[in-house]
């Protein structure tokens, strides 16, 4: 029977192996040759598998954790988001290719007017020792013969919880480019038969950029607000490369003035 490391039993276990072998080493400098002989023996058969226990210990415990929510949020936030699609592993974890209207996960579709698409979408494991989101996406594209490509995240119905023109939505991203190219944001709140949009360009200077979509410059009508999505648009995306390492959403009100 297997014995929980982490139980009672398995505790006393560990403290006595502990002391046994804490005794063995200050022992060691006045102990017979042949019992000092033996010890060695079974010091060399542990030494393997607790350094390639260490090792890939050391290893998960450096990525960031599966569906961890940390990163940094503005001062007044009272709702935040990371979408799943970077927080924990999906069900369908890769397109190749990603036709139009494809989702990774429940929260993240594909649009596309590719007649051919050479477009692949993948999540991946973060890796990077900077690496907040436990998750990333790599979207490929080869030869594009369409006129616009974006990825579109459906936002929770939260987050049109007690919805506010005063209410900044802040976009952050993670994004390598492998080659320069520009990508924009354009928020989209439905209330009642309108939509609101609001569209920014995501600075590209940088591979940490964010968007602030500012509610006050819309016609929202606060009490009719029901859904919620981003559009992310790539621009001239043929033949790149781009990974989003992290990606997440918060709302916070306006500084009063």
């Amino acid at each position: 029977m297997a014995i929980n490391p982490n139980g009672a039993l398995g505790r006393l276990l560990q403290r006595a192996s502990f002391k046994r072998w804490s005794k063995a080493a200050r022992m060691a400098p006045n102990a017979e040759l042949s019992t000092l002989r033996a010890q060695r023996q079974h010091a060399r058969q542990l030494i393997v598998p607790l350094q390639e226990l260490s090792y890939v210990a050391e290893n998960r415990l450096a990525l960031p954790r599966i569906g961890t929510n940390t990163f940094q949020r503005p001062a007044g936030t009272d709702w935040s988001w990371r979408p799943m699609a970077w927080r924990t592993s999906v069900a369908k974890r890769g397109l190749a290719p990603a036709f139009n209207r494809d989702k990774i996960g429940e929260e993240v579709t594909v649009f596309h007017d590719c007649k051919a698409p050479e477009v692949s979408l993948t999540q991946h494991r973060n890796l990077h020792a900077d690496d907040l989101a436990a998750y990333g996406m790599t979207m490929e594209v080869y030869h594009f013969d369409g006129s616009f490509l974006s990825l579109v995240l459906d936002l929770p119905v939260a987050a049109c919880t007690g919805l506010k023109k005063r209410h900044i939505l802040q976009l952050a991203a993670v994004i390598d480019r492998e080659a320069p190219m520009n990508i924009y944001a354009r928020l989209n709140v439905k209330n009642g038969p309108n939509t609101e949009q609001i569209l920014l360009s995501l600075p590209s200077d940088d591979r940490e950029t964010l968007a602030e979509f500012d509610l006050a410059y819309t016609q929202l009508n606060e009490a009719r607000a029901e859904k919620i999505w981003i559009d992310i648009l790539f621009e001239n995306p043929n033949m790149n490369k781009i990974t989003i390492r992290d990606l997440n959403i918060c709302r916070y009100p306006r500084a009063e003035i």
